[in-house]
């Protein structure tokens, strides 16, 4: 945990690509089905309106074979620098049943050509915060965080 007391989870990575591809990761469908779930999960469809106010869903599938969909809306797009969405609405402005985060997303340029990628997961409650850690947060997002780069890098 971090500086957000007891409701926020921090990942931070150097990844070896440039901001813009891992912007691109991130904002593309097809890119973002290849790498946004830990495997041995995937990600087998993701629709994504990247604007303030845009919807998304991104459906992940666990090994089972079950589908776990993820609703969300943006709150901030700065192409290739900063994203930020929430799972406390389902789409356009309609409230979900349960709010459990908000995900602020930074690529920050770094000398050496890499990105500097942080990922801040401010959750609703601190009990939220918990279960997400327990879930695994900093294993699964590094898993991803790794997954990400690989299709960054070959961007």
């Amino acid at each position: 945990m971090s500086d957000g007391g007891n409701r926020e989870l921090v990942l931070a990575r150097r990844i070896n690509a440039l901001p813009a591809a891992v912007y691109r990761a991130w904002t593309e469908p097809a890119l973002l089905t290849r790498w946004f779930a830990p495997l041995p999960y995937t990600t087998p469809h993701a629709e994504l309106d990247v604007r303030p106010g845009g919807s998304s869903l991104v459906v992940m599938r666990g090994p089972d074979g079950v589908d776990m969909p993820n609703r969300g809306v943006y709150l901030e797009v700065v192409p290739n620098q900063r994203l930020v969405f929430t799972d406390a609405f389902s789409s356009a402005w309609e409230p979900s049943a349960k709010p459990f985060m908000i995900v602020t997303l930074t690529f920050e340029a770094e000398a050496d050509g890499m990105t500097r990628y942080t990922a801040r997961v401010m959750h609703w409650t601190a009990e939220d915060c918990a279960a997400h850690e327990a879930m695994g947060f900093h294993q699964g997002w590094g898993i991803c965080a790794d997954q990400l780069e690989a299709v960054a890098a070959a961007l």
